[in-house]
């Protein structure tokens, strides 16, 4: 199980979930780790203006598009969306469509998303066709709040008249299936008190769920891992290694196998870290031979208002390099202007 001792020891240990909010007028506030903030003195129509002179002007002004763009948050991009088809009679994603080619157009249409309607395009991309993207599934459901599945299941249902839970069952099989259903449930405590003698009762469970007995009692793993928050589990973690002589992770790895494997252990992934595991995401975008350009803008668009700045610092400690740096090594031009835009100042 090496791979998880590699993500697992040079990851940032020492954060303090009390220094995640702050008081603000007197009620406390989540402290923003996103890389793209709401914009100054903002203006819709004014934006709306210059991204249509950009698009159709001769040669199409690529720069001056990916400006507005990772400078304006979600909710701006929405305004100017809603003024530039007000003015022009035609929507900003036809028009980006028409003028923007590969990656840049897929990364430009993406940002115009809102995020739940972002993440019912991910989940469908994920599920259409030939074959299944498994790990999309699961890096979504496993990484989103009680509230952003909610939504993205409104979304899901508004954009593509089907239930995603329908699609679910159609496109994946056995225990996978029962684990995507329990993560689109919405019922992940979100309380960042930890129960100590839950922690140590759970860590029971898994161990005789597992280790200690003929065959493995996935429904208890899944039960677990898919309901309890990410410090919880972080602490039953470390209570597994006081019942066993080995890490519930290279557990897993000895008990199950396919598909349902590699979703728990994503699972424990995200509750060690999740700005970790997306860092290791991206990682892999990039190494080797080749670049995911889906991974790359899935992460980065999906993360850039939310915990990006974590993840930065993550990839520097877990690779000891910047994302940024490894960008300008794997994309060029547009492509790679507009994935460091997203990054921030550099």
């Amino acid at each position: 199980m090496s791979f998880f001792k590699n993500f697992y020891q040079n990851i940032i240990h020492d954060r303090d979930p009390e220094k995640d909010t702050i008081k603000l007028r007197g009620k406390e506030t989540p402290v923003f780790y996103g890389t793209v903030a709401p914009y100054p003195n903002f203006n819709a129509s004014h934006d709306a203006s210059v991204l249509q002179s950009a698009i159709e002007s001769k040669g199409v002004d690529e720069d001056v598009i990916i400006s507005i763009l990772v400078k304006r948050n979600n909710e701006q991009r929405q305004k100017i969306k809603a003024v530039y088809e007000a003015s022009t009679g035609e929507s900003l994603s036809r028009a980006l469509k028409s003028a923007l080619r590969s990656d840049l157009e897929d990364i430009s249409l993406a940002l115009l998303m809102n995020p739940a309607h972002f993440d019912a395009h991910l989940l469908r991309d994920a599920t259409k066709g030939f074959g299944t993207d498994e790990d999309v599934l699961v890096e979504v459901l496993a990484t989103r709040t009680n509230k952003q599945i909610a939504e993205l299941k409104k979304a899901f249902k508004a954009d593509y008249n089907k239930d995603l839970e329908d699609v679910i069952k159609d496109e994946t099989r056995g225990d996978f299936t029962t684990a995507l259903l329990a993560m689109l449930n919405t019922q992940k405590d979100e309380d960042t008190v930890v129960d100590m003698d839950k922690a140590q009762k759970d860590a029971t469970i898994l161990f005789e769920a597992g280790e200690n007995t003929k065959g493995v009692d996935v429904s208890a793993f899944i039960n677990i891992l898919t309901t309890r928050s990410g410090p919880q589990l972080s602490k039953t973690f470390q209570r597994y290694a006081c019942v066993s002589d080995i890490t519930l992770p290279k557990a897993l790895n000895m008990e199950l196998r396919g598909d349902i494997e590699d979703c728990l252990i994503d699972i424990v992934k995200c509750a060690w870290s999740t700005p970790a595991f997306f860092a290791e995401k991206l990682h892999r975008a990039m190494k080797g031979h080749g670049t995911c350009e889906d991974t790359l803008i899935r992460v980065l668009v999906s993360r850039s208002e939310i915990d990006l700045k974590k993840i930065l610092e993550e990839y520097r400690a877990m690779y000891d390099t910047t994302l940024q740096e490894d960008i300008l090594k794997d994309t060029k031009n547009h492509f790679e202007n507009i994935l460091l835009g997203l990054c921030g100042p550099h």
